[in-house]
């Protein structure tokens, strides 16, 4: 039985990997900075290295090496370009960016010891095609896209993969946050029509897809974008 660990675990997408993962029969802990009624969850800030790694030795004291990784943690923002403000920049950057970094460095050193691991970051189909109003969000996750290209070359000679999960529009709080704040161009109903399955996303469909790119059979899938969007985005 394996060691899982998801950034953001305690709501939406990173929720459903979470109990997806753990249906599979691996051990699954989560750090977020809220807490969570699942056993096995740590509050922690993915910006903050000292909370991260204090959580983590928890983690390995109750279940072991840690060997999959997937990071869901996130925020965004909604605002024009002129009007964002540095510290508002930083602050997303640092989320959805460097709060990657953190967590995978600190974890790679289990998955080297123990000479197999898989990573799966999430980041968004914004990186395909824009977004107004979230420059700071899509800069920031189509870095990450980047990050775990390079990952992947890194470390596959080691046994690790790692692989992006771009969700399209998914049916998350964050999204019916973002709708009744007018800021989705219209009703999720509305997106849900434009889009070739004729459906919102669902937090399922992003778990199912994590289930797969961590499990032994994913050993030649790395390095790879896999959009999750019923079709909208290629």
């Amino acid at each position: 039985m394996k060691t899982a660990l998801v950034t953001g675990g305690t709501s939406g997408i990173g929720r459903s990997i979470a109990d997806r993962l753990r249906a599979d029969g691996n051990h699954v802990a989560s750090i977020d900075i809220t807490e969570s009624d699942t056993d096995f969850s740590y509050v922690a800030d993915v910006t903050d290295r000292a909370a991260i790694d204090a959580a983590l030795d928890a983690v390995r004291s109750a279940l072991g090496p840690i060997t999959i990784l997937v990071n869901a943690a996130g925020m965004t923002s909604f605002r024009r370009f002129t009007n964002l403000t540095p510290a508002e920049w930083s602050k997303v950057v640092d989320v959805n960016l460097n709060g990657v970094f953190h967590v995978t460095q600190a974890v790679l050193p289990d998955m080297l010891e123990a000479g197999w691991g898989r990573i799966v970051n999430i980041s968004s189909s914004s990186t395909h095609s824009g977004s107004p109003y979230q420059t700071a969000y899509v800069a920031a996750k189509s870095a990450v896209n980047g990050l775990t290209k390079s990952l992947a070359l890194e470390y596959g000679p080691s046994g690790i993969t790692a692989n992006v999960v771009p969700p399209g529009s998914i049916d998350t709080p964050m999204l019916r946050a973002a709708e009744e704040k007018g800021l989705l161009g219209g009703s999720i109903d509305d997106i849900a029509a434009r889009i070739p399955v004729r459906r919102i996303g669902r937090p399922e469909d992003i778990a199912s897809t994590c289930s797969f790119l961590v499990s032994e059979e994913a050993g030649y899938i790395t390095g790879q974008i896999v959009g999750v969007n019923g079709g909208r985005c290629t």
